[in-house]
């Protein structure tokens, strides 16, 4: 429920909130330091448990032990190089059989030397992922990676790439978003044309995968700076690459975009605003919202000198780091803005509303339409930091009525919450005063 607004009208092309998303608390960990280091799950950490007792084993002629194709069945995926030889992946297959496992999809990767096949497997939940990798290396396969899968994975990669295109095409804020679920965990970087150039001339190096490690992929990105992309615990593949760099150069060729989706709200006593999409033509009018707000304002929002609120405009405004909706009266002033931005497998939120519109529940607004973006863009965390004495950015999470996460370090307040898939809605009653 709304406490100082009422919704009259919803835009036909806002998304409504998936019925599989909530947030939930998660333990928090320093905001400034690396949340994720990248690696897979622990193998023996999986969630299919193993029985106590035999049961769904059975023995081989050779005394191999072999699982039950009856069995409960989990989804893994799997990643293994093989030889580039008649054979290779036919022997590696029918240890597969053997332990009862089905290939549900099969995607091979050609390099230099060997063929990397990249697996979607129905496996006997008792099937640890070390006991999967350990049979595929008898098999003749090497550098194997496993990782439990889930439905999601069913849906083939073509189709997946489709997607993910038609999702770029249509909001450039989703390409970090598109590589992430196209290329799985992993740290993307972009720095901006001019400081990270792909020429060789700044140390930006060719585009490309790093031929030493292999688990660092670089890009072109649109504005001529660079886009660096790390994946710690699996090296890529050309054909990865390759899928990368076409969305990258879709988004380029697309050029400047914005969806369009607005609200209408009715504030009491102030008449009706706009919530909206924000993007680089609303420099100006956040600078203006910039002259009107006081000092402490922007203090507790910027958390640096005041002289420098400006500077970050320009990048907040850009899809390319996250998304921004801004309050905007029926005379076209911008009274409030509110970004959301991507920081790996988590997300920032960060909320500014003018002096003068303070304590009307526009903070709560724009905190609850952030979240739902971050949820639908597959966030796995949120949060926002800032400090004690800030209580309208303290009420609006609290109006989010979700269980929340502090930590205090030196002074600055960190409030974190954890987007997970799961069964219920998240909750409406998000407007808070600001």
């Amino acid at each position: 429920m709304h406490r100082n607004m009422t919704a009259e009208h919803r835009a036909s092309s806002e998304r409504p909130v998936p019925s599989w998303l909530r947030l939930a608390p998660a333990s928090l960990k320093s905001w400034w330091s690396g949340r994720h280091d990248g690696a897979p799950p622990s193998s023996d950490t999986d969630t299919g448990a193993r029985p106590s007792s035999s049961t769904g084993r059975r023995t081989g002629q050779a005394g191999q032990e072999l699982l039950e194709p009856s069995a409960p069945a989990a989804l893994w995926r799997m990643r293994a190089t093989v030889r580039d030889e008649p054979g290779s992946l036919a022997a590696l297959c029918t240890r597969l059989a053997g332990l009862g496992v089905d290939i549900v999809s099969l995607q091979t990767h050609p390099l230099a030397e060997g063929v990397v096949d990249e697996f979607l497997l129905r496996a006997p939940a008792a099937l640890t992922g070390s006991e999967l990798a350990t049979q595929v290396e008898q098999a003749g396969g090497w550098d194997v990676w496993t990782e439990r899968g889930d439905a999601h994975d069913l849906v083939d990669a073509p189709t997946r790439a489709v997607a993910l295109a038609t999702r770029t095409a249509l909001d450039p804020a989703e390409l970090p978003v598109a590589l992430r679920q196209l290329l799985g965990r992993c740290t993307i970087r972009q720095v901006p044309g001019g400081r990270g150039r792909l020429d060789g001339a700044n140390g930006g190096g060719a585009t490309g995968i790093d031929e030493e490690c292999g688990t660092v992929m670089r890009l072109r990105a649109p504005d001529g700076g660079a886009i660096t992309v790390e994946r710690a615990h699996l090296p890529f593949t050309p054909a990865e690459f390759a899928r990368a760099r076409a969305l990258v150069e879709l988004d380029d060729r697309l050029g400047p975009r914005l969806p369009q989706s607005e609200d209408l709200l009715a504030v009491p006593g102030a008449g009706h605003i706009t919530i909206r999409r924000a993007g680089p033509r609303d420099l100006e009018a956040a600078k203006a919202l910039h002259e009107r707000c006081s000092q402490e304002t922007l203090r507790q929002r910027y958390h640096g000198p005041v002289a420098d609120a400006d500077r970050y405009l320009r990048h907040l405004l850009s899809p390319k780091f996250g998304r921004t909706l801004v309050v905007e009266t029926g005379r076209g002033h911008v009274v409030g803005l509110g970004h959301l931005m991507w920081d790996g497998d988590e997300t920032e939120v960060a909320l500014l509303v003018e002096d003068a519109w303070q304590r009307r529940g526009l903070g709560g607004e724009l905190l609850y339409r952030l979240v739902r973006l971050a949820a639908e863009a597959g966030s796995e965390a949120v949060y926002a930091v800032t400090q004690a004495s800030n209580t309208g950015m303290l009420a609006a999470m609290r109006g989010l009525e979700l269980p929340l996460e502090y930590q205090v370090e030196e002074g600055t307040l960190v409030i974190t919450a954890r987007v997970e898939p799961v069964g219920t809605d998240l909750p409406r009653s998000a407007t808070a005063s600001d």
